[in-house]
């Protein structure tokens, strides 16, 4: 078995390249159709505070509890008796959650892609029609996007399985080009922002009843598309067990932060003070139109294919946290024990090939609807899917502060006890704005509930060793 250790930048490049992926490529449509210029700055920046009260959590918890490895969803059995039954249930309830929703995640990064490479092979976009049945029309864009989505999936897929330092250090230098690239996007962008387009800078806007929405009512919805560009966040606490030092879990976690705040800020307000208000929230690649209007065509094919390695590298680093949610859980006896099966480069194997199975089952999506369309739908349900887990998260600590495990010194008690309170209360205003509608309720209650049809296979064991799996 492979005993590399993941190092800091290794830690951070993850955090950031699993945040820095679909979101920033294409939320700036999505955000402007719900709000209007100061209502998506001012979505940011709750979102950017409430994530770093939630990035605090995990970093402590990460140094507080450091056997808990594997993910925010875990500390879900910490809420209840060491061994009792109801620990182990909502440990496997938000695993489930958890992993589903990374793997949902995952897609969309996926579909992204394919919508990215369109630039280049416009056939991908192609409404022709190649058969007919019933009510469903299959189409030729469809059908080529359902390909290269899965090509894209079963390679990365493979990549992985050659060890975590290896394809860590691909995704690092993925990572880091798109960093670089998107920094120098928001300098050029500078010289053409049209001031024009974003006004008025604040104005109600009109949801899908025809009812005006205030500034407070924007930014509220706005609340879950904003937190699916900083799901990702916990990255280096899956990843915990892997990191050569404890501390270096809470560090990548805030610099990753960030990073990803300053390029999401910079970018969004750019982006809107280049496309008219028209033209961004139909658009299916708006960074790229963005771009086009100030470099031509070229330019536009330029930020194509930094897309592309980002959504490469990001593929890489979703599908190694996907696999490592159940695999960990499984170590701690709240996931199938199947999932403890590992190759000889200690990647668990088993996990990732059903974590990939079920995931190509999700692209399917792209068979009858739009790129856009199918990117809508999953972020929506894996955002919510992560949503119980940071719940869990802040109530654990906040637990520890109470009964003060941990702090036999009493030092750092009361700052954490305020932290884990605004990280709670922003974890259930965040479900609340997410669930307000009826239809997104109910698919996150039966995400969850699905999860107990495959209960009666988890069975608690004992802490298992890295080096016994």
């Amino acid at each position: 078995m492979s005993t590399k250790k993941l190092g800091f930048w290794i830690l951070t490049a993850l955090v950031v390249g699993n945040m820095v992926g679909t979101g920033i490529f294409m939320l700036p449509g999505s955000l402007r159709s719900v709000a209007s210029p100061l209502g998506v700055v001012s979505a940011w920046l709750v979102t950017g505070f409430g994530v770093l009260i939630l990035a605090l959590v995990f970093g402590n918890l990460s140094l507080r509890k450091p056997h808990l490895t594997g993910g925010p969803q875990l500390y879900a059995k910490e809420l209840f008796k060491s061994g009792s039954k109801m620990a182990t249930l909502s440990g496997f309830m938000s695993t489930w959650g958890y992993w589903i929703g990374s793997l949902i995640g995952n897609i969309a990064v996926i579909t992204s892609f394919a919508g990215y490479l369109s630039t280049f092979f416009p056939i991908l976009l192609s409404q022709a029609e190649l058969f007919t049945m019933g009510g469903f029309t299959l189409k030729v864009g469809n059908t080529l996007t359902f390909i290269v989505c899965t090509v894209l999936l079963w390679g990365v897929h493979f990549i992985v399985l050659q060890g975590a330092n290896s394809a860590g250090k691909i995704n690092f230098i993925a990572t880091a080009a798109k960093v670089v690239s998107f920094f120098l996007f928001i300098v050029i962008g500078l010289f053409a922002f049209e001031k024009a387009n974003i006004m008025p800078f604040v104005a109600p806007t009109v949801d899908k009843l025809g009812q005006s929405v205030g500034l407070l009512g924007q930014v509220n919805s706005a609340a879950v598309i904003t937190l699916w560009a900083f799901i990702g966040v916990e990255s280096a606490v899956v990843f915990g067990s892997r990191a050569k030092r404890q501390i270096d879990v809470k560090r990548a976690t805030v610099l990753g932060l960030f990073i990803a705040l300053a390029i999401y800020i910079g970018i969004s307000t750019l982006v809107m003070g280049l496309l008219p208000h028209e033209q961004l929230i139909v658009s299916e690649k708006p960074l790229i139109d963005a771009f086009s209007t100030v470099t031509g065509p070229i330019g536009g094919q330029i930020l194509a294919a930094i897309g592309l390695v980002s959504f490469f590298g990001s593929t890489i680093g979703w599908i190694m946290l996907s696999a490592e949610v159940p695999y960990q859980a499984a170590k701690q006896g709240m996931f199938m024990p199947q999932f403890l099966k590992t190759n000889k480069n200690g990647m668990p194997v088993f996990s990732m090939i059903v974590t990939n199975a079920v995931g190509q089952l999700f692209i399917f999506s792209t068979i009858s609807s739009s790129i856009s369309a199918a990117f809508q739908f999953m972020i929506v349900v894996a955002t919510l899917s992560y949503l119980v887990p940071y719940l869990i998260s802040s109530l654990f600590q906040l637990k520890l502060v109470i009964t003060g495990d941990t702090y036999a010194d009493g030092k750092g008690r009361i700052s954490d006890g305020v932290i884990a309170v605004f990280a709670l209360l922003y974890s259930i205003w965040v479900i609340y704005a997410g669930t307000a509608d009826l239809k997104t309720f109910s698919m996150g209650v039966v995400l969850l509930l699905s999860s107990l049809l495959f209960y009666k296979w988890v069975k608690p064991v004992a802490l298992v060793k890295e080096n016994e799996v």
